[in-house]
């Protein structure tokens, strides 16, 4: 499924089989997740894809042709981090998801949306076992980035989560598992995302914009709606922390200095690294992390996307070919 122009639908196209590159591996695509990252990408919000482009970077696949990492048959996964340069100031100090050189799965080079993809072997993961092929899908972004960025909260033991979808569900568990207590913050209304949240072991679902009745530790936005940061400084503690854990966010409206004093922090959360990946997919199957999923056919993604567009969702979206 290529998308050609930003703002079009993917179109559904026969594609010469990946040019594996040295160090790459070919796979085939067993399932990949649908990102809100990948409707970023298609809707314009993200600005420097390359065109045409098979989106796609939560893919777990079967490699066919190793170059040496991995045996033949074996699973893995491919995430949005697709390659580093390994030499500037940011790999060699273990930061290499703030590379200036990196490039993206389904958006420098071709994805998941698809039923081969080559990928740098260095940068994938095997997949645990326990987890069929479209529930593993979700964690190799959702719960990588919802980890890093439960990780970067700190270690409070009350944490909202703003936005329930496929991050926070995942991360609803980690954190219920380690011992903290979970606000999930949704839509006013939005009664199936509460219920929802609340039988992954939330202690409260409610209005985001409203908060929660107690005050928090730390929240994590993963709604890409700017109007949640301010409500969330709102809502955390002094010395509390407001995390926005995506790749893209309308803009965040003014607020007063007063919200922000008393040594709060906003940071966001960027990409992962390689690091990230090995210990949660460690930790997942521990847990163990159970991912809802809702798949789809790989002719119907530009289905699965404007069901996540109009957050008609619950947990992910996965593609089978």
């Amino acid at each position: 499924m290529v998308l050609e122009s930003t703002g079009t639908p993917l179109r559904a196209t026969e594609l010469p089989d990946p040019v594996r590159d040295p160090g790459q591996a070919l796979l085939r695509v067993r399932a990949c997740g649908v990102c809100r990252t990948d409707l970023h990408v298609v809707d314009g919000e993200l600005t420097s894809p390359k065109l045409p482009l098979v989106p796609g970077h939560q893919i777990v696949g079967e490699v066919l042709e190793s170059a040496g990492r991995f045996e033949a048959g074996a699973r893995v996964g491919v995430p949005w981090l697709g390659w580093t340069c390994e030499e500037c100031r940011y790999c060699r100090a273990g930061a290499e998801n703030l590379c200036d050189r990196a490039r993206f799965t389904g958006y420098d080079v071709d994805g998941g949306y698809a039923e081969l993809v080559a990928a740098d072997e260095r940068y994938c993961f095997p997949v645990p076992g326990g987890y069929a092929d479209e529930q593993a899908a979700p964690l190799l972004c959702a719960g990588l980035i919802g980890y890093r960025s439960l990780r970067l909260a700190g270690d409070g033991e009350r944490i909202g989560l703003y936005g329930f979808g496929a991050s926070a569900h995942i991360v609803c568990q980690v954190a219920v598992a380690q011992g903290r207590r979970v606000y999930a913050g949704t839509r006013a209304g939005d009664d199936e995302s509460q219920a929802f949240a609340l039988s992954l072991g939330a202690g409260w679902a409610g209005d985001a914009l409203a908060g929660p009745p107690d005050e928090l530790d730390a929240v994590i936005v993963f709604a890409p709606v700017g109007a949640l940061v301010p409500a969330a400084l709102r809502h955390v503690r002094k010395g509390g922390s407001v995390v926005c854990a995506g790749i893209h966010m309308s803009d965040i409206p003014s607020f007063p200095y007063e919200s922000l004093w008393g040594e709060r922090v906003i940071r966001s959360v960027a990409n992962l690294t390689r690091a990230d990946g090995d210990e949660f997919l460690a930790l997942a199957p521990t847990i163990p992390v159970r991912t809802e999923v809702e798949t789809f056919p790989l002719d119907q993604a530009n289905e699965a996307l404007r069901r996540l567009r109009n957050g008609e969702l619950r947990g992910a979206a996965v593609l089978v070919p």
